[in-house]
């Protein structure tokens, strides 16, 4: 093993770190993604031999047959890694850092083998033996690059197996309240809530009409799905029963910066009016709008209870509720019932809030934000899709609708539910001057605010949610 390949060799260890910590747990969240299972199986078994290539090159000169068989894990490690490459791309749209990433991965690997594979070509003619080979400081570093291949070999094969423990239940009995033949439009389709809405419509032989802006996301919507990229491109005798409006800036990716409140406010408003104004040239008017809000619409009011009658308190998250909701009151100039989806932290492992507290709870590092005094109103996905299904089906239901599961918990009771289903520790807490510091009215209002929010409109309606409580939540989910 000369300078020069554990040089190569460095590097592929620097880059295929970056490549797990940065994208497969970071923005890609592989461990949590059913879909990736077969995946993080191929994972598993690439680090386990990379841990063992590690140790055994980085401390051993193996001759003879030993040194073939060190070729044969060479040869099944690019069987693997080409297999892989196939699984990307088939189950999941990788972004353009990763490909990158992986380019150079392969260039350098190249390399790599270039240079290795003569070496044990020339100890494969050599007589069986085992030669310890001491290089100092690089005897260690192999051993720390096996002890980390190894450790998230382990991790992946664990997370492989949860995944398939992870099997959500029958999609169309979501939306089994609506008539039959309906059509739904639905925006914001290819989002977090959308997309189940839509796959629940099209399981369960509803008509689908999905606003797509990104026109490489349609591969997210199971067919049959009628694909528009602007509501010009629907004719005015369309016949649609029910329009769903949830699109939208995500307001929890970046900080509240003056331009992203505007994006944030005018991506709602200039949207709904956008639907209204589909309304408005439509010959045969839709039953219903419902558009999304959320109970940001409240503001910050501690330890108070609040249902559909209670007044608000001045902030961001008002102002941006307030007019997403006006823009959608015009509707019913038109004769269409409007309803208001105040929605409360929506939990589900493929989106959501929840999503950027797995990895640090399963790593153990997770507590409560600040005091963790401040309350959580939160509902499961699918009791939101089937609340939106309730929503569309009755036709007394209209104006502010709080979309929260009955029981809200406080930050300290929610992080010590997700520490227990996840068989970890909830002690690592947040300290609010640092969310400040670092937040400004982002975490006041989204991690350290909060609203005790109760559905009164929906219970007194008759819905009835699967998960009233958190630890059924997150035992469906997680």
């Amino acid at each position: 093993m000369t300078p020069l390949l554990w040089t190569l060799v460095a590097i592929q260890i620097a880059m295929g770190a970056f490549d797990t910590f940065y994208h497969h747990e970071f923005t890609e969240r592989l461990a949590w993604r059913p879909s990736q299972r077969h995946e993080l199986q191929l994972h598993s078994v690439r680090n386990m031999l990379y841990a063992l290539l590690f140790l055994v090159l980085g401390w051993l000169e193996v001759h003879g047959i030993l040194a073939i068989a060190i070729m044969a894990v060479l040869v099944v490690e690019v069987v693997i890694t080409l297999m892989d490459f196939v699984e990307e791309d088939l189950s999941r749209k990788l972004p353009p850092s990763e490909r990158i990433n992986h380019t150079l991965l392969a260039i350098n690997y190249g390399a790599i083998l270039v240079l290795l594979v003569p070496v044990l070509i020339g100890w494969s003619m050599l007589p069986t033996a085992v030669v310890p080979a001491y290089a100092g400081l690089l005897n260690l570093f192999a051993t720390a690059a096996a002890f980390g291949a190894a450790l998230f070999g382990a991790r992946d094969f664990a997370a492989a197996r949860r995944l398939g423990r992870m099997v959500s239940g029958p999609v169309a009995t979501l939306v089994e309240k609506l008539p039959a033949r309906q059509t739904v439009l639905i925006t914001g389709a290819t989002g977090f809530i959308g997309s189940r809405l839509a796959a629940s419509l099209t399981a369960s032989g509803r008509q689908v009409i999905a606003l797509i802006r990104n026109p490489a996301k349609a591969e997210m919507l199971p067919p049959p799905v009628t694909l528009i990229t602007s509501l010009d491109q629907l004719p005015a005798d369309s016949g649609i029963d029910a329009i769903v409006n949830l699109a939208g800036e995500p307001i929890g990716n970046g900080l509240w910066t003056e331009a992203k409140r505007r994006k944030i406010i005018a991506s709602r408003v200039d949207m709904t009016a956008e639907v209204v104004r589909l309304i408005a040239r439509l010959e045969r008017k839709p039953a219903v709008l419902v558009s999304g809000s959320a109970i940001g619409w409240y503001g910050l009011w501690q330890d108070q209870v609040l249902t559909e009658s209670a007044k608000s308190h001045a902030c961001f998250s008002h102002e941006l509720c307030e007019a997403w909701e006006n823009a959608a009151k015009s509707a019913a100039d038109f004769g269409v019932r409007v309803a208001y989806l105040r929605t409360g932290l929506v939990l589900g492992t493929d989106g959501g809030f929840i999503t950027r507290m797995l990895t640090p709870f399963e790593f153990g590092l997770g507590g409560p934000m600040g005091s963790g005094k401040q309350w959580m109103s939160w509902i499961e996905r699918d009791d939101l899709v089937r609340l939106i299904a309730h929503v569309i089906a009755k036709p007394e239901l209209s104006g502010p609708i709080n979309a929260t599961a009955p029981i809200p918990v406080t930050n300290t009771k929610f992080t010590e539910e997700l520490g227990r289903r996840l068989h970890r520790p909830a002690v690592f807490r947040v300290p609010a001057a640092l969310l400040r510091a670092v937040g400004g009215d982002f975490a006041n209002e989204l991690l350290l605010g909060g609203q005790r929010v109760l559905p009164n409109k929906a219970l007194s309606n008759g819905f009835v949610f699967r998960h009233e409580t958190l630890r059924s939540a997150f035992e469906a989910i997680l």
